[in-house]
C-alpha cells in the first residue's frame, strides 16, 4: 500500500499566528501537481505539538477535502496519550483519511509492552498504521523486536524510519515482512537502496518533483538517475535540518513566496546566519533568484 514520496507538509500560519487554511489548500495542490505520492499533515513538520485538537482535526479535514482521492493522505493521529491518539484518528477515520502515522509516545516513555498495546489500541480501529520511529523526539525507539510483534497486526503496514540508521533497516527487513519508509530525507536513496519503498520526506515540501523523481527513479531500478537527484539536492537536504524542524523548511518556503514565516512558540525564526546559508542553497538550485 506505501511505496513513493510522502511530504511530511508544514501548517502555514497567517500573520495574526492562525492555521492559513486558503495556503493550506495551494501547498497540497502544488504537491499533486509535482507528482508525489501523498501527503502527512500534522506530523512533526506540521507542528502538531502546538495545534490545538480542533485545528488538529481541521487541518485533516481539509487536507482530504483538498486532495480529492488524488493522491493518499496519511494523518498525523499520533499523541503520547493513547486516548488522544485514538479520538484523532477515529476522526481521520470519519473524514476519509487513507492512513494514520502514529508517533512513538513521547515524553512518557513507556516500555515495550507498553507501546505495543498503545499501538495496538490504535490500529484496532481498523486504519492502516504507519509507525513512526523517531527516538531524537521521542526519547527512545520502537525495538525491532517490537517492530515483528506490532506486524502481526493486520492493519500495522510500514514504519517511518527517523532513527538515522540504514543497519536498522536491514535488521527490520530481515526479521519481518514490513515496509519501510525513509524518514531522513538525506538517507532516502541508501535505505531504498537495502529495501525501503520510499520517504516520509521535509524537503519535498521546497523541491516536490525532485524528491519525487528520485524515488520513483530507485523504485523503477534506475540507480544512476537517482544517485545524481540525490547528490544534487544532499545540500538541500542537510541544510534543511540547521536548526530544529520545520523552522528551516518554513523559512526556505516564506523565501519562495510559499508562506508566511511564522511559527508557534516555543518554536522561532531561524538566525541570520544560518538563514543566509539555507538563501544560498536554495538560488543554487534556482529554487529561488539569485
Amino acid at each position: 500500500m506505501f511505496q513513493g514520496a510522502y511530504t511530511a507538509l508544514v501548517t502555514p500560519f497567517t500573520t495574526a499566528g492562525s492555521v492559513d487554511y486558503a495556503r493550506l489548500k495551494n501547498l497540497i495542490e502544488l504537491q499533486i501537481e509535482a507528482g508525489v505520492d501523498g501527503i502527512t499533515p500534522v506530523g512533526t513538520t506540521g507542528e502538531s505539538p502546538t495545534l490545538d485538537m480542533a485545528e488538529h482535526k481541521k487541518v485533516i479535514e481539509v487536507s482530504v477535502e483538498t486532495v480529492h482521492g488524488r493522491i493518499q493522505v496519511v494523518a498525523g493521529t499520533g499523541a503520547n496519550s493513547t486516548a488522544e491518539a485514538v479520538e484523532l484518528t477515529e476522526h481521520a477515520i470519519k473524514v476519509g483519511a487513507d492512513a494514520t502515522l502514529q508517533v512513538t509516545p513521547y515524553y512518557n516513555k513507556p516500555n515495550q509492552e507498553g507501546l505495543i498495546r498503545h499501538f495496538s489500541k490504535v490500529a484496532d480501529l481498523g486504519l492502516p498504521v504507519v509507525l513512526y520511529n523517531v527516538p531524537g523526539r521521542a526519547g527512545q525507539e520502537i525495538a525491532v523486536e517490537t517492530v515483528v510483534k506490532l506486524r502481526s497486526h493486520p492493519k500495522i503496514l510500514a514504519i517511518k524510519e527517523a532513527a538515522g540508521s540504514v543497519e536498522r533497516v536491514c535488521r527490520i527487513l530481515n526479521s519481518c515482512s514490513i515496509t519501510v519508509l525513509s524518514g531522513d530525507d538525506a538517507l532516502t536513496l541508501p535505505m531504498m537502496i537495502v529495501g525501503a519503498k520510499g520517504v516520509v520526506s521535509v524537503a519535498s515540501n521546497v523541491a516536490p518533483k525532485a524528491i519525487a523523481e528520485m524515488v520513483h527513479f530507485a523504485l523503477n531500478g534506475n540507480w544512476e538517475e537517482a544517485r545524481k537527484l540525490h547528490m544534487n539536492y544532499y545540500g538541500l537536504m542537510a541544510d534543511l535540518f540547521l536548526d530544529t524542524n520545520p523552522i528551516p523548511v518554513k523559512a526556505a518556503m516564506a523565501m519562495m513566496g510559499l508562506i508566511e514565516e511564522v511559527y508557534r512558540l516555543p518554536l522561532s525564526p531561524l538566525g541570520p546566519r544560518l538563514k543566509e546559508k539555507l538563501l544560498e542553497t536554495l538560488a543554487h538550485l534556482k529554487l529561488i533568484k539569485s
